[in-house]
């Protein structure tokens, strides 16, 4: 009778250790993806196509166009988060240490080729989004060629972030990284691409986009800061020590919040609802209140969700603003 038992249990065990590895596998690849960085990569598409959106001179809006944008803006920041599992842990900067989120590669779960394979995978699709993307849009040969090219230097950017012998998050240039594609490409290029032609005055709004992606990444880095200086992870925040760092936090929220303001300023003729962005002020001065109040850098993790909380209110009111009234 007991080896009757033995016999119709192991099988059992097996399917229940089985789907436990698969579910597992499952939650490290999802961890890898980073879901709150590719929320953050939506909002400068949706910021871009609503400033297309309440351009005068705006060419028919196409959601064919908009959606285009947004999976490619998605894909490349999949290859980003990727390809940062795979370098930090490459360069041994994921330890047991490390204060942040774990990661797939760093719990063991998913080993150096699959990884390497993911980055491939999610470059091809974001390179046949990005042409689907072009497509689409691009009226002239010269159009075309010009976001090749943006798209090209995209893609390598995402890439060599962390991995690489010279990459350039681990010297201090990750901010103004963040700023340029997060900011300026994505809100710029969209609103190009969905409008027929660009407004100086676009470049405003791209900016506070790109500050707030900024003040984003700071506040990792600022969580991090002792681990990365450890493994030779130089990030801008490494580089100015705790307290610079801090300040230099406050001063991308106050440049971000008046970026915001001229933006509703010159935006107001048309849509005068772009003023519901104000609902992010009470959130992001208590936040910047509690950034130059902070002594333990590992404290920083708890600021986290309020700084992505001040993104999503501030872009999703500019946003949702600009649509009012349409």
């Amino acid at each position: 009778m007991r080896r009757r038992c033995v016999k119709l249990s192991t099988p059992m065990n097996t399917l229940t250790q089985a789907s436990s590895a698969r579910l597992d596998l499952l939650y490290a690849w999802f961890i890898s993806l980073r879901p709150r960085t590719l929320l953050l990569a939506c909002c400068g598409i949706v910021l871009g196509g609503s400033l297309a959106g309440a351009s005068e001179g705006a060419v028919e809006w196409r959601w064919s166009v908009f959606l285009a944008a947004l999976a490619t803006a998605l894909l490349l920041q999949i290859v980003v988060n990727l390809a940062n599992d795979y370098g930090d842990f490459a360069k041994e900067a994921d330890t047991p240490e490390r204060v942040g989120p774990l990661r797939g590669m760093q719990l063991g779960l998913i080993g150096p080729t699959q990884m390497r394979n993911a980055i491939v995978t999610a470059c091809v699709c974001a390179v046949f989004s990005g042409l689907t993307l072009m497509a689409l849009s691009c009226r002239t040969a010269a159009e075309f060629l010009f976001f090749l090219g943006l798209g090209a230097f995209s893609l390598i950017a995402a890439i060599t972030y962390t991995i690489g012998r010279h990459a350039y998050g681990y010297r201090g240039l990750g901010d103004f990284s963040v700023l340029i594609f997060f900011g300026w490409v994505a809100v710029c290029g969209s609103f190009y691409l969905l409008c027929g032609h660009f407004e100086a005055r676009a470049f405003v709004p791209a900016t506070a986009c790109g500050l707030l992606s900024v003040m984003v990444l700071n506040v990792n880095n600022l969580r991090d800061i002792d681990e990365d200086r450890k493994h030779g992870k130089i990030t801008l925040a490494a580089r100015l020590g705790p307290r610079r760092a801090q300040r230099y936090h406050v001063a991308l929220g106050v440049a971000a919040l008046l970026a915001l303001t001229a933006s509703a300023w010159l935006w107001m003729p048309q849509r005068p609802w772009v003023w519901l962005w104000l609902v992010a002020i009470p959130v992001c001065l208590r936040h910047l209140r509690a950034t130059l109040t902070i002594t333990d850098t590992r404290d920083f993790r708890f600021e986290l969700p309020t700084v992505l909380k001040t993104n999503l209110l501030a872009l999703g009111g500019f946003s949702l603003g600009l649509w009012v009234g349409a």
